[in-house]
């Protein structure tokens, strides 16, 4: 009786393929997360990658329990995984480019901007974004920048060094100021804080426009869950001005405190791709640097051909500095 009553291999382990099925179903639907809740949508997506580490975890507990739908269930997540991200598992690069471009958030707090400055003026780079370049620190970068870089404008926070010539450089207004007052603040009081900038940099090939930006911070808070309000509105202000560049060349440098998954950059990836994804090798993750779990460093473009996209090593600041190589 006990042998005719045990349960059959693909009636074991029902709960194990269940879960099997809905981890399939959230990466297969994660835009249809709502937001609303606690910002939920934009925190899955900003970890989407490491969900795939469940499938393997999904496939040894079928294995254990013996049962064929637990083990057969993790096919889905594993092949709509695959499908998402597959493609950044190889090595996409191929060659060097005609311009080298390197981004960093160096940070407000970073104990040793000089050293920062060094390695990055070491690192070959014919244009070099920074953000979170504070005040007290400005000084030591321009000094320490200088010699690799005869061109810069740091505009508020945020700034760009180049090997080549910059003209109609300015601040981009991406609504950190927000409400009824916005408008009554001074220009010069505006731009002390000022996060995002628009220049066009002379080439061999014709202009380059270039954006330089740092969107809101995010927090994760066990009360209000993942707050993306200020970054949110700080995206779509960017991409307003991305839509009204009359530059068919154009790179996006910056921490954009998102990954390119995440739907609050929807109306940015939808007019540039990221050149790590088109020409990466690997995930790429910047975020945090001693341990990084996310990509919100990046570097996009459009009107140019990424030929290979990296991380560079760590500096004293929280990120690691992302880079990329690029022809025409």
């Amino acid at each position: 009786m006990r042998i005719v009553s045990r349960p059959g291999p693909w009636k074991r382990g029902l709960p194990l393929a269940a879960s099997a099925l809905l981890l399939g179903l959230l990466l297969l639907l994660h835009a249809w997360i709502p937001n609303r809740i606690g910002g939920l949508g934009s925190l899955v997506e900003t970890f989407l990658p490491w969900f795939g580490l469940f499938v393997p975890v999904l496939l040894l507990a079928g294995l254990w329990r013996r049962s064929a739908a637990a083990v057969a269930a993790p096919l889905l997540p594993a092949v709509v995984w695959l499908a998402l991200f597959g493609g950044l598992l190889g090595d996409k690069s191929h060659g060097t480019g005609d311009l080298t471009v390197v981004s960093h958030n160096v940070g407000a707090e970073n104990p040793d901007p000089a050293g920062t400055a060094r390695d990055l003026a070491a690192s070959g780079a014919d244009l070099l974004a920074l953000q979170e370049v504070t005040p007290e620190a400005k000084g030591t970068y321009e000094r320490e920048l200088a010699r690799a870089f005869p061109y810069h404008s740091v505009q508020g926070t945020v700034g760009l060094w180049s090997r080549l010539p910059l003209s109609d450089t300015r601040p981009v207004d991406i609504k950190m100021d927000y409400g009824p007052l916005a408008d009554t603040k001074p220009a010069d009081v505006k731009l002390s804080y000022n996060r995002a900038l628009r220049t066009t940099v002379t080439t061999d090939h014709g202009p380059l426009a270039v954006y330089v930006a740092h969107l809101g911070s995010v927090r994760l808070n066990p009360r209000s869950g993942f707050w993306t309000t200020t970054r949110d509105r700080n995206a779509q202000a960017l991409a307003e001005a991305v839509t009204a560049e009359k530059n068919e060349r154009v790179l996006l440098l910056g921490d954009l405190n998102a990954t390119t998954d995440d739907r609050a950059l929807a109306d940015l990836t939808s007019q540039l791709r990221s050149t790590q994804e088109t020409a990466g090798d690997g995930f790429g993750f910047s975020w945090p640097a001693p341990l990084p779990t996310a990509r919100i460093d990046q570097i996009l473009f459009r009107g140019v051909r990424p030929n290979s996209s990296w991380v560079l090593a760590a500096t004293t600041s929280d990120h690691l500095p992302v880079a990329a190589d690029i022809s025409w």
